[in-house]
């Protein structure tokens, strides 16, 4: 599960792994590396609930569609930083409100069909019309074909995010001739979901053999595919827990172990498989409440001064593990716009207690509440919440922890009634204009009890960040998160590392924060 406007940046992306099944070991035909012909075993922890590209909104579900379908623009690697061409190239006006999608020959579905215009505004306006989960990523934008090969979408507002959301693989294109033929629509009366649960409709370098939502997806190459041939001919991606995901790579009964904790990771140490382990998505923060109602205590500047300075950003980085960052502001520093850790906040425990002592501060218990019952990429929310607890008494500081199941905190959250919060977010789509949520009266900054006009100074940076084109966006949304490090509620902790553990056949694979990994290219 993807966590922002969706999911309130809560639970579910690693529930899934708790309750994940255990078995599903064993030989599937197991091959090594460029082995075409034979079958790639990829383990990982569902959360898979479709098929159907257009309303999947889950990790699975995008590695999943990934290997089926294309978009009309994507990614190239990891590189998150520039969209590129899939199935078309693109232009902007200079407004930000236009974009014309220009399609490119020789795109074939899997019945040999051509991929056209139509099915392109097809597919798109299913995403919006179905109101799955994934719709909201193109909400005020119309969809309209425009010529023989030409689409375009208009946004009511200037949307200089669009190139980055395009590639997300919710926005796959089918092929509409056959999804209308099996009840399709792009409304809600839609009734595709279970044949593309059974058969895809894609133009991607694989097609669905077999789709079991609680134990494996199964793919073979897809002769159709336009693009580089897979290295592998058949997939099976298996629905297995952590600990046999271990085993299973260790023992070579699987080629890939995709959700692996750090603690695991690091027992795989010295022996033959591969661990590849790189920063992701995914941000860690705490909140102090600034609600004097909630906390006189949280509310005073000087004591939130003193949170930021006492506490040791490395020293928590580190416990996380290789591949583990820390990101300077908000954002992750894998989008334009982050910033260098160096210009977030630094330890200085002398400051911080003179901090501290002109806030007034006496020794009261302050709470520190979080969810205990999920992890972020398998780290456990709990260790970095006794991390803070101590590295702030260093400082004077008394921390209670109040661990509770993210069923019951949850509500606490979104309420804007915690105390201090630790939580984490992860973007809907990889533009840094997924953070202008921090700000004062928007989605999480009221969550921190800091309403719209608590600080104008951040307020006139976050619509300069929202209204930057071009170069000048990553300049723009720098400051904003500058001036946030320095007076606003939040104080951003770390970025987990996605790690990937392969057998030694595997020769490369290639992650993406966006849909985890592209099985197609796992050589």
């Amino acid at each position: 599960m993807k966590f922002s406007r969706k999911s309130a940046a809560t639970a579910g992306l690693v529930v899934a792994a708790a309750l994940a099944l255990s078995g599903c070991a064993g030989g599937n035909g197991a091959a090594g590396g460029g082995d075409a012909g034979k079958s790639l075993v990829v383990d990982a922890s569902f959360d898979l609930k479709t098929a159907d590209p257009n309303r999947q909104y889950e990790t699975t579900g995008s590695i999943v569609a990934k290997a089926l379908y294309q978009t009309l623009l994507t990614f190239e690697g990891n590189d998150v930083t520039k969209p590129v061409d899939g199935l078309a190239s693109y232009t902007m006006n200079p407004e930000n409100t236009v974009m014309t999608l220009t399609l490119k020959p020789g795109a074939k579905f899997s019945d040999g069909s051509p991929v056209t215009v139509d099915d392109a505004v097809f597919s798109l306006t299913r995403v919006q019309g179905v109101k799955g989960n994934p719709s909201f990523l193109l909400d005020g934008i119309t969809v309209a074909k425009t010529g023989d090969d030409t689409l375009t979408l208009t946004s009511a507002e200037p949307n200089p995010a669009l190139p980055f959301i395009l590639p997300n693989p919710a926005l796959s294109v089918v092929n509409k001739k056959v999804v209308e033929a099996n009840g399709g629509s792009d409304t809600e009366s839609d009734k595709a979901e279970a044949f593309l649960n059974k058969t895809s409709a894609g133009s991607g370098p694989y097609k669905l053999e077999s789709f079991d939502a609680a134990k494996q997806v199964v793919l073979t190459a897809n002769p159709e595919y336009n693009g580089p041939k897979p290295a592998y001919s058949r997939v099976v991606l298996r629905n297995v827990a952590g600990p046999t995901q271990k085993l299973n790579v260790e023992k070579g009964e699987s080629q890939v172990a995709l959700d692996l904790n750090p603690d695991q990771v690091a027992e795989l140490a010295g022996s033959k498989v591969k661990i590849t382990s790189d920063p992701s998505r995914y941000m860690i923060f705490l909140l102090l409440n600034q609600n004097k109602d909630v906390s006189q205590i949280t509310s005073n500047p000087d004591f939130l001064k003193a949170v930021k300075l006492g506490i040791d950003y490395d020293k928590i980085v580190k416990m996380a593990g290789d591949g583990s960052v820390r990101p300077g502001g908000p954002i992750p520093s894998l989008f334009v716009g982050a910033i260098d850790a160096k210009q977030g906040n630094q330890r200085d425990v002398e400051a911080a207690k003179e901090a501290l002592k002109a806030s007034g501060y006496n020794g009261e218990k302050v709470t520190l509440n979080f969810p205990n019952d999920i992890t972020v990429q398998g780290l456990s929310l709990q260790n970095v919440a006794e991390a803070v607890q101590a590295q702030l008494k260093d400082v004077g500081i008394d921390i209670n922890l109040a661990p509770a199941p993210v069923a019951t905190e949850l509500d606490a959250y979104r309420n804007g009634t915690e105390t201090v919060g630790l939580w984490y977010w992860g973007p809907d789509f990889p533009d840094a204009s997924n953070y202008l949520v921090f700000s004062p009266g928007e989605l999480v900054g009221l969550r921190a009890g800091w309403p719209a006009g608590a600080d104008p100074k951040v307020t006139e940076l976050a619509n300069a960040a929202k209204a930057a084109t071009g170069d000048a966006r990553a300049a723009a949304y720098e400051a904003w998160q500058k001036e946030l490090n320095a007076s606003g509620p939040f104080v951003p902790l770390l970025q987990p590392a996605q790690s990937i553990v392969t057998a030694p056949s595997i020769t490369s694979v290639t992650t993406n924060p966006v849909w985890t990994v592209d099985l197609a290219l796992i050589k």
